[in-house]
Formats: structure tokens, sequence, C-alpha cells
């Protein structure tokens, strides 16, 4: 490619004539995703580990109007995930983007507490399952002319917050794979990027969190919920929490051909917390 060469500014994002699959998308983000991009003209393929959740979603999405494809996998097995791909490119058609957003938070201890069966679960899902997918979405890219990659990472990497000592690493590290990877992939035209959301809300996240770290005991936090979500508003810069349409336009964002210059970038989401 000639270094000098112009692109033309896309005027509008627009996923029309585009294959993007969405792990964790039977969840409220990865959902919400899909609905986004869809209605943005892209073919969306679900992979979540969830059958009823999943096929509720695609049913969803084809009652829109949608054109979608689902396939059942656990994110960390690797035969899973190459027959996902497969069956999603030969349904679907190539891929051009990945929303790589399967994740589980973990439980809720201060670190000398915390159980070693659940932080091995965590890195498990959070990091090997995130390598899985994006590594063989990389290999399909690479022979389909390039692509681009959207890692959910999180402001808990780069915050520290109390009684999250496996998800924080967790995310962490995919912030780390996600500046590597946009290295090793460059090359092949593929852009990897990461989102790091913190603190969104309303539903079950933000309740879970609220709850969890009022039952952990931390001196960070109040025994009583209402509390705790008012320390956490009051932690905010913006002083609201985030929701999930925010979430969903940042990475439309960094799929579409708009952020063509972009790659290795950990993109907040935060109301203003760095």
């Amino acid at each position: 490619m000639d270094a000098n060469a112009t692109h033309a500014h896309p005027t509008a994002i627009d996923f029309h004539g585009k294959t993007i699959v969405i792990t964790g998308a039977a969840g409220d983000i990865g959902f919400a995703t899909a609905q986004y991009l869809g209605h943005l003209g892209a073919r969306i393929g679900l992979l979540d580990l969830d059958p009823e959740k999943t096929q509720a979603a695609a049913k969803t999405l084809t009652q829109q109007g949608i054109t979608n494809a689902y396939f059942i996998a656990d994110v960390t097995n690797p035969e899973q995930v190459k027959n996902a791909i497969d069956h999603l490119s030969h349904t679907l058609g190539p891929i051009h983007g990945l929303f790589n957003n399967a994740g589980y938070q973990g439980h809720f201890s201060p670190t000398h507490t915390y159980p070693l069966d659940d932080f091995n679960r965590v890195m498990h899902i959070n990091v090997t399952g995130a390598f899985t997918v994006m590594s063989a979405i990389a290999r399909h890219m690479i022979t389909h002319g390039g692509g681009a990659i959207v890692n959910t990472a999180s402001m808990a990497a780069v915050g520290g917050p109390p009684n999250m000592i496996a998800y924080a690493t967790s995310k962490a590290a995919l912030i780390g794979m996600t500046q590597t990877a946009s290295k090793d992939l460059a090359p092949y035209q593929i852009r990897v990027n990461a989102i790091s959301p913190a603190y969104m809300g309303p539903g079950f996240m933000w309740t879970r969190q609220v709850e969890l770290q009022a039952a952990a005991g931390s001196q960070y936090f109040d025994a009583c919920p209402d509390n705790v979500a008012e320390q956490m508003i009051q932690s905010i810069p913006m002083r609201r929490y985030g929701h999930i349409n925010e979430i969903v336009g940042a990475v439309a964002f960094l799929l579409s051909d708009t952020s063509s210059y972009i790659t290795g970038v950990n993109l907040p989401i935060s109301g203003g917390i760095l």
C-alpha cells in the first residue's frame, strides 16, 4: 500500500455488506450492540454459551429485520470457537469485525481471601477466552483482507478497585493483549482496540456491583447498598453512571471505517474516571 495514499473520509458509520461477530452476545451489552450494528446494516453473528438467551436474541433480531446467525460455544474451547467461525462465516459471509465481549466478573473479596479457583476461572474466561477468539478470528481475517477487533476491557484494569483482584488483573492483561495484537496484526490490515467502561447502569451489573461491594465489608465502601451507590456516583467526574448505548456507540466507531487509522487504543468510557 502507498504510504501517501489518501482515503475518502466516510460521512457516517455504515456496516452494510459487513459481517460482525459478537461474543457474549446474549448479555445486555452484547445484545444492545448487535441491535445497533444491525440497524446500521451489519449482518450479525451471535456467539454465546447460553442457548435459550442466544436463541431469543436471534429471534428478536430477525423480527427487527436484521440478518443474523448464532452459534452456541464456550470461548475457552478452541474447537468450538473454530466451529463457530466456520458456521457464522459460511452462513453470513466473511467476517469483517469482532466485538470480543464475553467475560466474567467473578467474586468480590479482598486479595488475601480471594478464592484461587474463582481467580483461575476469571482468568480463563476473560484472558484465555478472549485470546482464543481473537486469534482464531485474526486467522480468518488474514485470509479475507483484514478487519477490526474490539476487546472489552474495563477501567478496573487501571483503577485498582478493591475486592476485584481477579477481574482487574484479567482486564489489565486484556489491554496488554490488545496493544501487542495491534502491532502483530497491523501488517494484515487488522485493527485491534479495546474499550474500558466504568460504572454502567442501571441494571443487573450495576446492582450486583453495588450489593457485593457493600457486603464485602471493605473500608472503602459503606455497608449499605444505597450509600455505596452514592459513593460510586460521587467518584465519577460527570456524577452519573454510564448507559449501555454509550458503550455501543464507541464500539460501532472502533469497528467502522471511520476509525480506519486507529489501532492499539484503549478507550475509556468512564465519565471522566482515568
